[in-house]
């Protein structure tokens, strides 16, 4: 099985309308209400894989007994830690004309120092039964700005392996320690190394300052519609991601659809290229659904035929595709 860590989730609610305008009123449909949240979605994806998750999270007030609820009705394997702050609400927007979605994603209320303590312990407690530890999604504000850090650094002496898709001062703190797979999305990318990831090459920059800095024995760094560069103390490997058949229509859950298929394969005992290129697939296979919806098994099965990867030694040219 593989664990997932959500510190700060939410119920995600997806409103289709016919034309977003300025005046008046935009007359909505609820398209779905469901528990999200990066860990929550990446369980959910590694259980549409056929694999097995369990969800840790926290949940707070009237809108975390929601999202326990939902996940219950769901039958997605959950575990909530009660906290004192409430659990967002959050919402996706979807607009049919245009077909572009707009989230609505608040920071999520702050938590107390024992509640954060309260996080800490309950995922020190069963994390190490687990072969992966998945760690992803925002953290509340004024959330310890070490938690991550010092998660990694307790778990050194259990054999769970780390797979961390953070931001913020989270993610500046923990390259302090050694994850097995940090992830990287375009904008902390940008800001560790100080440059736009506008195409592969960017990318493949970003995995080399964590690898360089020794953070990590895995590097991902994706860039968008393009696809991937994952890396290792050997080589760095450029996946370009399927052309899609159609437009995009929602990246919410297209960064946890990458972690979720890339950990699943790892947990069924690939490589973690063929993972990476998995989750490439995965990850285009979402974008082309509305609001908070995830990719189809049959539709990632198709898109891996077509995933392409050119990999390089560390040290030298491109070697093969």
């Amino acid at each position: 099985m593989i664990l997932t860590a959500t510190l700060n989730p939410a119920v995600d609610t997806t409103f289709e309308v016919d034309r977003l305008v300025g005046e008046g009123k935009n007359r909505a449909r609820v398209r779905s209400v469901r528990g999200g949240g990066g860990g929550i979605n990446v369980a959910r994806c590694v259980t549409r894989l056929g694999g097995s998750a369990m969800a840790l999270h926290t949940a707070g007030r009237e809108v975390g007994q929601l999202l326990n609820r939902l996940l219950d009705a769901e039958g997605l394997a959950h575990q909530p830690i009660e906290v004192g702050a409430e659990t967002r609400n959050a919402f996706v927007v979807g607009e049919q004309f245009t077909g572009h979605s707009f989230h609505i994603v608040p920071d999520g209320a702050p938590l107390s120092a024992a509640d954060t303590r309260r996080c800490m312990e309950a995922i020190l407690a069963v994390a190490p039964r687990y072969p992966y530890l998945v760690v992803t999604g925002s953290v509340p504000s004024g959330f310890d700005e070490n938690f991550c850090a010092e998660l990694v650094e307790r778990m050194r002496r259990y054999d769970t392996r780390i797979v961390l898709d953070i931001a913020g001062a989270q993610l500046r703190n923990v390259l302090r320690e050694r994850a097995f797979l940090i992830r990287l999305d375009r904008r902390e990318a940008s800001a560790l190394i100080g440059a736009p990831i506008d195409g592969f090459a960017a990318a493949r920059a970003a995995n080399e300052y964590l690898l360089d800095l020794g953070a990590t024995v895995h590097a991902v760094t994706t860039v968008g519609a393009l696809g991937a560069v994952y890396s290792n103390e050997e080589a760095h490997h450029r996946i370009s991601a399927p052309p899609p058949p159609l437009p995009p229509r929602s990246d919410a859950c297209a960064g946890d659809s990458l972690i979720g298929a890339l950990t699943y394969r790892l947990a069924a005992g690939a490589s973690c290229l063929a993972a990476c290129e998995y989750g490439v697939a995965a990850a285009a296979a979402t974008v082309l659904l509305p609001g908070t919806d995830i990719f189809q098994r049959s539709t990632v099965d198709a898109f891996i035929a077509e995933v392409r990867t050119v990999s390089e030694d560390r040290r030298s040219e491109p070697v093969r595709t």
